[in-house]
């Protein structure tokens, strides 16, 4: 099964574009929260209609998984945390969201909101509980933020990733949690995009301008996963153990998807 994640686009729609032009081309995307940029000149009630008709067009085009990040939150519940109230809306277009389980064959795939207070936060614990007692091959978490003291979560200053999602992550053992959140940990030297917690593989993207986000793409059967960015394109092989400096990509893998290779003439 081929993956592709992506994270933290906030409202940049040439990378929505991109995102877009090549998602046939995998099996499941997974866009890793914050759509919107609340520091944006768009009004956020604009920004979410824009973001549901490219949602949309996504999902005609391959399985489509959006969990929501920070950035998303657009009101207060009842006890007066904050809320991606909107991706309910989300969810109405068929595309597994907030609080969902999806099954992909024999693998699950539990995506989890943001929380911000003690509710959700506990709601987000009794997801992945009831998760874990249901039958699976493989299981695979979405959560924006990544976990704390990983180098997925170095913001080249300190640590600024989720405890509570570090202390899951060691007690229900996923085999892959997909993140966002942190834009500069790829780009740092105690950074990265890719992290192992016990047997589970953490990856985060990252973020940059321009009309290509950064991405991760993963193909399980071949057991690789690529990122790419400007920077520079890396690789690494899931049934080893994870060693740094990572792989530089030199040769594409059979697997690569050939829409990427046409778009980047440096890839062919």
């Amino acid at each position: 099964m081929k993956f592709l994640l992506v994270s933290d686009l906030h409202y940049a729609l040439k990378q929505y574009d991109w995102t877009a032009s090549v998602a046939s081309e995998f099996d499941v995307v997974v866009i890793a929260g914050d759509h919107l940029d609340i520091s944006g000149h768009v009004d956020g009630s604009v920004q979410i209609v824009v973001i549901l008709k490219y949602l949309q067009r996504l999902n005609a085009c391959t399985t489509l998984i959006a969990s929501s990040g920070n950035h998303d939150l657009d009101t207060r519940d009842a006890d007066g945390e904050k809320i991606a109230r909107w991706m309910t809306r989300v969810r109405a277009l068929g595309i597994p969201t907030d609080g969902d389980t999806i099954a992909l064959g024999t693998t699950l795939v539990t995506v989890c909101p943001w929380w911000d207070g003690p509710r959700a936060m506990n709601a987000v614990q009794a997801q992945l509980e009831r998760d874990a007692g249901k039958p699976k091959d493989s299981w695979i978490w979405v959560y924006h933020a990544p976990p704390d003291r990983s180098p997925t979560s170095w913001s080249g200053r300190q640590f600024y990733g989720d405890a509570e999602l570090l202390s899951w992550i060691e007690t229900y053992k996923p085999d892959i949690v997909f993140c966002g959140h942190i834009h500069q940990a790829p780009f740092h030297e105690a950074g990265s995009w890719v992290d192992r917690i016990g047997p589970s593989w953490v990856f985060n993207c990252g973020q940059q301008l321009g009309p290509t986000p950064t991405h991760v793409m993963i193909d399980t059967d071949a057991r690789e996963a690529i990122w790419m960015s400007l920077e520079s394109a890396q690789r690494v092989h899931l049934d080893r153990a994870l060693q740094r400096p990572f792989e530089p990509l030199v040769a594409l893998p059979s697997w690569f998807p050939a829409k990427l290779r046409s778009l980047d003439p440096t890839l062919a």
